[in-house]
Order: C-alpha cells, then sequence, then structure tokens
C-alpha cells in the first residue's frame, strides 16, 4: 500500500487485523438492503457493514443508494464475523469492517452487463466494454500471471543467462515471403513503411553488431484477415544468439519455461521429446501433435498389400500410396452413427478424402465392408497391428500419404472432441505435453504454381548441414535446421539456425525463390561483413499464456484485443481519415461503388 491512501487492498485483512481501523478503496460488487456491501479491488473482496443508527444515518444513506460497480472510500473497524457467519470460500471470510465514513468517488450509472464471471456476455459486449470486462476476476488473474511470467523471462535470460533487452524499430520495410505486412504510408509519394510481423532481420543484425545475446518482448503485426486464432497485432518473447546450435537454443528455451512457469500450475519435465516433421505427420497427421493422448496413425499397408480389395490396390500403385487407420478406443460405445458420418464427411469436404470403417464386434469379429476380402489370418492381422479391441472404431484411408495422414490428424482430434463430449476423458486440461518438431523441409512448393518454391518458414532460414548440398542441385529434398515447439497440439515457438553466408543468402533469395534481393540489400551487406553464425526463437507470448491458464481464446489473455475481423469495437477502429489528411501522404482513396452509394445516401 505504499504510496497510496489506503491503509489496505479488499483482499488482505485476517482475524489478526480485528480492532484496527482502516480505510479501503474500491468498487462496490454486490449490496443487500441496506445491510452490507461487498467491496472489491484488484486484490479480493472485503465485506462492508453499513451502520443502522442515527449517528451515522449520512453513511447509510450513502452506500444504500450507491450504485453497483460505482467507487468509493469505506473507513472503519475491523470485526470479526458473528459465529456461524463465516464463509470459507473468501479468504476475508473471517472478518467484516463496520463502515464509520464513507465517500462516493464515482457513481456508476446503469451498466450494459454484469461483471460477474458466471454470467454469460457476447464477445461483441465485451469488447466494445472492454474496460469493464477487465474488472472480471478471471481477466485480472490472466493478466497478473502472464505480467508474472514474462517477469521471470527476463530475470531468467537478462539476470542469469547476460541477454541484452534490446528495442527495435516499429516502422521498417517489406519483407519478401511470409505473412503479409501492414503498410504505413510516409509523406514522400509513394513510398510505405511496413509494420514488421517479426524483428528477424534486427536480431540477426545485432548478431552482426557482436551483441551476443538479444531478447525482447516483442510486438509484432501480421496482415492475415479473419483468423479466429490469430490477432493483427501480437507479442513475441524473441531471442537470438551467436555461436549457437540447435541443440543450444532448444536447452535454453526448455530452461527459461521451466524457470518462469506458475506453481500453481504444477512443474514441467526437461527436456522436451522430439520428432521430424516426417514422423510427426506419419504418426499424427500434422506438424503440431497433441501428445496428450494416443490413438496414433498406424501404417497397415503391408497387412492389406496381399488383398483383392481393389481401392486398396489402386492407393499401392502411387509413388507414395498407403493404407493407414486410427483406432477410436470404444468408438461404438460413446459415438453415434451420425457422429461418424460427420467424420467421414470431414475427411470428405476438407481432403476429398473417402474413409471406410471397421467395427470390433462383442464376439471379436469385425463388421466392416472390407471382411468380406480378408481372410482370417488378414483380419487377425489386422485386429494386432491396430491394438483393437471389443467396441473399437476403425477409420481407415488409402491413398497419398501427405493427404491420407492430413485426413486421419484430423479426424484424430475430431474423434477426440467427440468421445469428450459425450463422457470419455482423453486430454488432461492440468497435462502440459511439451513437444519439439525439427527438421522440417527448406522450401514447400507455392499452392497457386506448384512448379516454382515459396519458404516453408521465412528466407533466412539455413539449410541441414547434412542437405548443404542439395541445396543448388535439388532443393525440393533439403531439411532445414527450422524447430518448432508444440503445446498440447498447439504452436508456441518456432526459430532456426540462420544463413550467415552472404552468397548462400543471395542464392536462396534468386535463384530458388525468385525474389529481388534488393530490397534486403543491408542485410547482404551486413552478411558479408564478418556475420557470426547465429540462431534464434520466438515464443508467442499470447498463445502460450492462453494454454496455461486454459483460456479459450487469445483474446481472453491480452488487455486489449482485436475482434475476430481484427477491428477495435471499443474505439471503433480502423475509422476513417478525411481526404484532406490522405492528402499529405499522395493519398486518395478508390471507393467501391456500393460504398459510395452510402456515403452519398
Amino acid at each position: 500500500n505504499s504510496f497510496v491512501v489506503r491503509t489496505n487492498t479488499c483482499g488482505e485483512l485476517r482475524s489478526a487485523h480485528v480492532g484496527q481501523k482502516v480505510t479501503l478503496y474500491g468498487w462496490i460488487q454486490y449490496q443487500r438492503q441496506g445491510l452490507f456491501l461487498v467491496l472489491r479491488d484488484f486484490q479480493g473482496l472485503t465485506q462492508i457493514i453499513i451502520p443502522q443508527d442515527e449517528a451515522h444515518f449520512h453513511v447509510k444513506k450513502l452506500l444504500s443508494n450507491a450504485p453497483v460497480e460505482s467507487v468509493v472510500r469505506v473507513t472503519g473497524i475491523v470485526s470479526p464475523r458473528p459465529p456461524g457467519q463465516e464463509n470459507p470460500k473468501m479468504p476475508t471470510g473471517d472478518i467484516e469492517v463496520k463502515a464509520e465514513a464513507a465517500e462516493i468517488l464515482n457513481f456508476c450509472k446503469k451498466l450494459p452487463f454484469e461483471i460477474k464471471d458466471f454470467i454469460k456476455k457476447s464477445e461483441a459486449l465485451r469488447m466494445q466494454y472492454r474496460y469493464l470486462d477487465l474488472r472480471s476476476f478471471q481477466l485480472q488473474h490472466n493478466l497478473r500471471l502472464r505480467s508474472r511470467v514474462v517477469m521471470r523471462m527476463r530475470e531468467y535470460l537478462c539476470n542469469l543467462h547476460g541477454f541484452v533487452d534490446v528495442e527495435t524499430p516499429t516502422l521498417f520495410k517489406r519483407t519478401p515471403g511470409g505473412a503479409k505486412e501492414f503498410l504505413v504510408p510516409s509523406r514522400e509519394a509513394g513510398k510505405f513503411y511496413s509494420l514488421p510481423q517479426s524483428p528477424q532481420q534486427f536480431k540477426q543484425l545485432l548478431m552482426v553488431g557482436g551483441l551476443d545475446r538479444y531478447f525482447q518482448v516483442a510486438r509484432c503485426y501480421r496482415d492475415e484477415g479473419s483468423r479466429p486464432d490469430r490477432q493483427p497485432e501480437f507479442t513475441q518473447i524473441d531471442i537470438e544468439m551467436s555461436f549457437v546450435d540447435q541443440a543450444g537454443i532448444q536447452r535454453l528455451i526448455e530452461g527459461l519455461l521451466q524457470y518462469s512457469w506458475p506453481e500453481e500450475r504444477g512443474s514441467i519435465t526437461t527436456p522436451f521429446p522430439s520428432v521430424t516433421y516426417e514422423e510427426a505427420l506419419a504418426e499424427y497427421g500434422t506438424d503440431k501433435p497433441d501428445t496428450r493422448f494416443g490413438m496414433k496413425i498406424v501404417d497397415i499397408s503391408d497387412v492389406l498389400r496381399l488383398s483383392d480389395i481393389q481401392f486398396v490396390q489402386n492407393a499401392l500403385s502411387y509413388p507414395r500410396g498407403t493404407i493407414r487407420a486410427i483406432c477410436i478406443p470404444q468408438g461404438v460405445r460413446y459415438l453415434k452413427n451420425k457422429d461418424l458420418e460427420s467424420l467421414k464427411e470431414s475427411a470428405k469436404s476438407q481432403f476429398n478424402q473417402e474413409i471406410m470403417e471397421i467395427i470390433r464386434r462383442p464376439d471379436g469379429s469385425l463388421k466392416s465392408l472390407l471382411t468380406k476380402f480378408l481372410g482370417e489370418k488378414q483380419q487377425l492381422e489386422l485386429i494386432q497391428a491396430l491394438n483393437m479391441q471389443v467396441d473399437d472404431v476403425v477409420l481407415l484411408a488409402a491413398g497419398e500419404h501427405k493427404q491420407v495422414c492430413s485426413a486421419l490428424g484430423s479426424l484424430r482430434l475430431l474423434s477426440a472432441s467427440l468421445l469428450e463430449a459425450a463422457g470419455l476423458a482423453l486430454r488432461d486440461p492440468m497435462a502440459f505435453r511439451f513437444l519439439w518438431v525439427v527438421d522440417f523441409p527448406l522450401f514447400l512448393p507455392k499452392a497457386e504454381n506448384p512448379t516454382e518454391l515459396e519458404c516453408a518458414h521465412h528466407p533466412f532460414t539455413a539449410p541441414h548441414p547434412s542437405d548443404a548440398g542439395l541445396l543448388y542441385s535439388d532443393p525440393t529434398k533439403v531439411r532445414s535446421q527450422h524447430y518448432d515447439l508444440v503445446l498440447n497440439g498447439n504452436e508456441v515457438g518456432g526459430g532456426s539456425i540462420r544463413i550467415h553466408s552472404a552468397e548462400q543468402q543471395r542464392f536462396v533469395l534468386e535463384k530458388v525463390l525468385k525474389e529481388d534481393s534488393e530490397v534486403l540489400s543491408h542485410l547482404l551487406e551486413a552478411l558479408e561483413l564478418g556475420a557470426p553464425p547465429h540462431g534464434g526463437i520466438a515464443l508467442g507470448l499470447d498463445r502460450l499464456i492462453s494454454l496455461i491458464v486454459d483460456a479459450p481464446s487469445i483474446r481472453d489473455v491480452i488487455a486489449f484485443p482485436k475482434s475476430f475481423r481484427g477491428r477495435d469495437l471499443m474505439a471503433n477502429t480502423p475509422d476513417y481519415v478525411t481526404p484532406e489528411e490522405l492528402e499529405l501522404y499522395h493519398i486518395q482513396v478508390s471507393w467501391p461503388l456500393e460504398e459510395k452509394e452510402a456515403k452519398k445516401n
């Protein structure tokens, strides 16, 4: 309570304070019939007894008539609650404060919604009145925990491991490849800044500058449109080191998370397990596996290779043809027919993948359209390969490797959600399963033109040492020195060892990606002037905190987030500016016809 005029907060009074005269400040959470009220501040709740005697008539009138959420100052004596009226659910539940003096510091008009966590409010209304929503216990808890975690991260990096906290510019220039960037007009006609999607180039330049170890709680910007799990502006824990390899970065991050992990969420075990990109795709159908539960994808190509099933033989004739399946435990008991149909329809609509189901009956036999094509030995091999138990349901897919695995990976997660909705506990919300995913491809075919290549991550990632020669002969086969950190099926970090050779960086930009290297002339020149080997990583702070507190959205761990469509509903932005203001930046808006008509009317 230093620097402020209160004597105590609303969350700290206990039986040891009985008899003391205290002054509290806060919001009226609840008031009952002029007898008592509950006062709330950032730390907790205290019950205030409203005096009923004539000598304190003014105090009674003031507190009885004050609307809920009004801001008040109360001075009174701490007293024990009468026997039997203690509240064990409140930390201050053994005491109450008998008010002697009070002042209304700000009356609250009618609220758009009640400030209670259990009251359902639309997200749009919560964001329109975000300053009210911030008063809720859950948001207060989330933001304070976020602050503690970041402070511990600073301690670990700066105090224990010699990192330098450096702020990098927000106004920069366009970066080739990667996500779309926000443009900021300048007063030079036709010239624009870009808001950085990460401080990638700056942190590499800091390594060229000899800082050795850099760290920043960095604000980043991506113009990715409407995505429910993304924000146009977000925060990264950004890290770069010189003279480091992949294993060194991984050890640093494991130590960082262990040091900063909130005690109330249990402990995390290091080192984190690691899988390659190909292993993750083959076993989980995704590069961000949720390893809290099983139901791994199983390759049953060899079991069915000698069968006479036409679609199986067709699939295995492809260059990367495969037959794979997942086994849903107790699927007969927990899933309805409509659930199975919805799973099949999902695979068809999203991945153009047909799915076949197999059920193991109580007598141990298999029920499926496939069984008439399979002998007893093959059926037994299938049961053993998939470890099928009675009432299990198998979903089988045949076709090209990546398509089959991606479809089954999606069905694995959808099936888990259906099982949990039906009452089968699969994913422990208190379990935190970290996983490193490594050996990603360096380049991928462009979706719009598969004959051209784009970066799997960004153009500064170094090739895997074993594949360095392939960069010049067959770049499609090159693995990268990129690594992702995954937590419970969510990507919470990503980084790489960087290219520190100007010649190699120029080749990647010009020959492989067909980009104009002039845009990065400053970086290429820096790489020619004694750049050390270096690498780094960025942790997505918003997503990490949302997983720690089990929030349904990253918007629940950001003080002032944007909406699903990237708008600030509280301040109503983005907003129009006048033609006169735009003239300074040599910009003229070309309105769509329907908007022109709307503005006329």
